[in-house]
């Protein structure tokens, strides 16, 4: 548990201020925060409740969506968010094509030269771009980056620290290369993040996600993988998932726990 962060999005409609006091009574000390809660509550008071509950935010989710006409500005209010509300991690999804637009690979291109764009302001803020490579059926609408060697090959342009790449078994589960790829990614892991893949995949696939341990990704080889290239830091749980968001926010938070514990977290 000592590295344990309940993603915000895992109790979607769970108020803030019921979150946070949800994690102190669970004993819970790290949360993963959603930008979209954070401005609806306000940004510096999102800041001090985190901060007075004593709870560290382990990354703030999540700007990118670079195909967006006011991706620049965007990312750098994001960028000043993660740094006001004290994370060192700003995750970030691509975007999909731009509407009409069939040029995947341009797309691609865009996508580094944009995140080479925001680097400086990140680096002095001291924010990691962490590059979130999601499953391939997302390529259209959500994310050009499909693949880890795709999101590493834009990391790797920038020094450790700077930019990196989230690891999510969600998205990343299906590759047969991705966990020797991992091992050997080092430094460049910026968030691990857990959720399971489970069929049969439900109409709104976005969020038809499950707990670790209600599907079919073998979470041991991925918790391999991350420790061997060294990865130490927050393991967060993000799962999207309809039913579970009818659940009370205590249970949905008693119920992610326990599948952290329940084989899927690492030794």
């Amino acid at each position: 548990m000592s590295r344990f962060s309940f993603n915000q999005i895992t109790a979607k409609h769970w108020e803030l201020t019921d979150l946070v006091k949800g994690l102190v009574e669970a004993e819970v000390d790290k949360v993963a925060l959603w930008r979209e809660p954070v401005q609806e509550y306000g940004l510096e008071r999102s800041a001090a409740l985190v901060r007075d509950a004593g709870l560290e935010v382990t990354t703030l989710c999540r700007s990118g969506f670079f195909q967006a006409p006011d991706w620049f500005d965007d990312n750098r209010r994001a960028i000043d968010e993660a740094a006001a509300l004290g994370t060192s991690v700003l995750v970030l999804v691509s975007g999909g094509l731009k509407p009409g637009s069939k040029d995947l690979e341009g797309a691609r291109a865009h996508v580094a030269d944009a995140i080479a764009q925001l680097v400086p302001h990140a680096a002095a803020a001291g924010v990691t771009l962490a590059i979130e490579p999601l499953h391939p059926m997302y390529a259209a609408d959500r994310c050009v980056i499909s693949t880890w060697d795709q999101a590493m090959a834009i990391a790797e342009q920038h020094p450790v620290g700077q930019v990196g790449v989230t690891v999510d078994t969600y998205h990343l589960w299906w590759d047969d290369t991705v966990l020797d790829k991992i091992e050997r990614a080092g430094e460049r892991i910026a968030i691990y993040q857990l959720a399971d893949w489970v069929t049969p995949l439900p109409a709104g696939v976005l969020t038809g996600r499950g707990l670790p341990g209600d599907g079919c990704v073998d979470m041991p080889a991925f918790h391999t993988a991350v420790e061997k290239a060294g990865y130490t830091g927050p393991i967060e749980v993000e799962v999207m998932n309809e039913e579970l968001w009818q659940l009370p926010g205590r249970e949905i938070l008693a119920r992610t726990v326990a599948s952290y514990l329940g084989g899927s977290e690492p030794a």
